[in-house]
This record gives C-alpha cells, structure tokens and sequence, in this order.
C-alpha cells in the first residue's frame, strides 16, 4: 500500500535535508515513487499542478456510435473498470493531497474515454503485478498505468495506443552527465527498478558496452523512493525510469535534471504506452475509437498540457501495433 500524505510529507522533508548536503529522484512502468507534490507544484512545463480531489477534469460528450462497440455485458453495467497502479507515481497517477482520490494524466485519459464511451469510470489501484492478475481473471475491464506494449505481451492482451513511451535518466545538477547511448553509462553506477522495460534496456546496454571494450554498467536495483538518498549520497550516478516521473520530480527538488531521454522501446522500436485489455475480450476496438475521438476534438491535448507531458502525445491511437521486442532466449 501506499504511505499516507502525511508519511510521505515527512518522508520528503527528510530527503529535503539531505539533499541539501548532497543532491536526488522517481519510478517505473510498474515501479512506486512515494513522491507527495507540495501545493503550489508545477509541471515541467510551467503548469500549476492540482493536488486537490475537486480535479475539474476535462471532458468530452459521449459519442453514440462508439458506445456502440462496447461489449454489451460492459454497457449494461455502467461502468468501465480500470486498473492503475497505486497511486504513488506523479504525473502519471498518484493520490491527491485527500489521500485517497486517484489523480494525474492516467485517470484523466481514462475519464476522457469513460465520457466517449457513456461509461462512469471505476477507478481501480493495485499493485503492478496485480494488473495483470486483475486483467486475465476479468475482474477489471482495461489497464490505464504507463503499459508499454510488448510483443510478448501482445500474446495475451490487446492494446490501443494513447502515449509514447519516454525513458528518462535523471542525476544530480550539475554532475556533467548525459547520455544518449550505451557508451555514456559504461563504468557507471545506475539505479533502476526491477522487473521493468527500463531494466531490459540497461541489461542490454551493458552487453553492448562489454561487446565494445567498455566497461559493463554497474545497475543497482531500487523500489519505491529508495534511490532518492543513493543519488543524493553518490551511492548511484543516474537514475533511469519513465521520463514524465523524473521530470515532475526533478522540477519538484530544483536538486536533480533529466540528464537524456531515450525510446522506451530502444533503439529500434518506438516504444508506446496503450490502454490494455485481455485479449479478444471485445473491448480493444472501443477504446481505440475513443482515444481517436479525444485526439481529434483536442480533450487529449488539453490533458497532456496539464500534466506538463505534450511531448509524448502520440497522433492517432493504434491497436496492437509493433512493441519491444521479446528477450533473446
């Protein structure tokens, strides 16, 4: 579960102290970042962010004909059921300063599509693994949590675009770092959250080092915020997890910067983040209509500005198409 507002308060005050004697962090498709945004945040585009759970979220009128395509079992019901991870990751879905709403760009592109659809949003966080659990028993109806498709992945679920997947590497102000490749990582010390595409990616990096003569990447592995205090204490030189979580943060700290961002799906896919349902359960083509809808009629973009994440909308919303690649045998 995640901490309280007022334990994370605490939490980030005490990394406030560190860092300044030293510098800081945040997380991963699938991994927590216990990040409590003061009031008054902004994003990294200079968007005040609101924390409260009166959200005034954008919306869109209901399109009859796309309604239409939703599994008639769903459209009885009334409700879509959507799984997010908890809500410990801003800007992505995290809770508001009530402790208990679900808030960031997630649920707004799911209530976006819950208002196409005539459906009211059910709201759904669970641990990372636990979407997936959720989504093959039926208990829920579609994923919403930063889902980049995969083609392993692919074999048991359908998925219809609605972001680019970003991969960021976050260190300290000042450390003269940046990378754009493998090469910039060789020799350093990097944090990441297990289990995750970002993972895959440092994996395959380090080989690709040691295939050149380098030296291999010393990755380290972290959950939750406990990277904040390696970072600052130069315990690890960078951080890597999606690009929106680190940017938020680094705004949030003024301690740290995105050092580089790179294709969640390497460098030969571009990785892309997708509404997730279980495969062949119906859904898929109804979600894809009404991401297009919001696309088309600017709800989608007025979303993405407010969470400060423009430069990761995608121009059209696709099912199923290529992802990451699956892992060498």
């Amino acid at each position: 579960m995640s901490l309280p507002r007022r334990a994370l308060v605490t939490a980030v005050g005490a990394l406030a102290a560190a860092l300044v004697l030293a510098g800081c962090g945040s997380g991963a498709t699938g991994a927590s970042a216990d990040l409590a945004p003061a009031k008054g945040s902004t994003a990294p585009n200079g968007t005040v962010v609101n924390l409260s759970p009166q959200q005034n979220r954008v919306t869109t009128p209901k399109v009859d004909a796309i309604a239409a395509l939703v599994p008639e079992e769903i459209r009885k019901r009334g409700t879509l059921k959507v799984v997010d991870s908890i809500g410990t990751t801003p800007p992505l879905d995290f809770y508001a300063d009530d402790d208990k709403t679900i808030i960031g760009v997630e649920p707004d592109i799911a209530s976006l599509i819950g208002n196409v659809l005539g459906l009211k949003v059910e709201f759904n966080p669970v641990s990372w693994e636990n979407i997936f659990v959720g989504l093959d028993s039926g208990k829920y109806d579609a994923g919403l949590s930063n889902i980049t498709v995969t083609e392993e992945r692919k074999e048991k679920y359908d998925f219809a675009t609605y972001r680019l997947d970003v991969l960021g590497f976050e260190a300290k102000k000042g450390s003269g770092i940046k990378v754009t490749g493998p090469k910039d990582l060789a020799g350093r010390s990097v944090g990441v959250a297990t289990g995750t595409n970002q993972e895959k990616l440092l994996i395959a990096w380090s080989e690709e080092d040691v295939r050149n003569g380098l030296k291999p990447i010393d990755i380290k592995y972290f959950s939750g915020t406990e990277y904040y205090l390696a970072l600052s204490s130069g315990r690890i030189d960078v951080y890597t997890g999606p690009n929106p979580s680190l940017a938020f943060h680094a705004v949030q700290t003024g301690e740290t910067e995105v050092v580089g961002t790179y294709s969640g799906g390497g460098a030969d896919v571009l990785g892309k983040i997708a509404a997730t349902t279980h495969k062949d359960n119906g859904l898929v083509k109804a979600l894809n209509e009404a991401l297009n809808e919001v696309i088309r009629n600017g709800t989608y973009g007025q979303v993405l500005k407010r969470w400060g994440l423009e430069t990761e909308a995608v121009q059209t919303s696709e099912i199923n198409p290529v992802g990451l690649p699956k892992p060498k045998p």
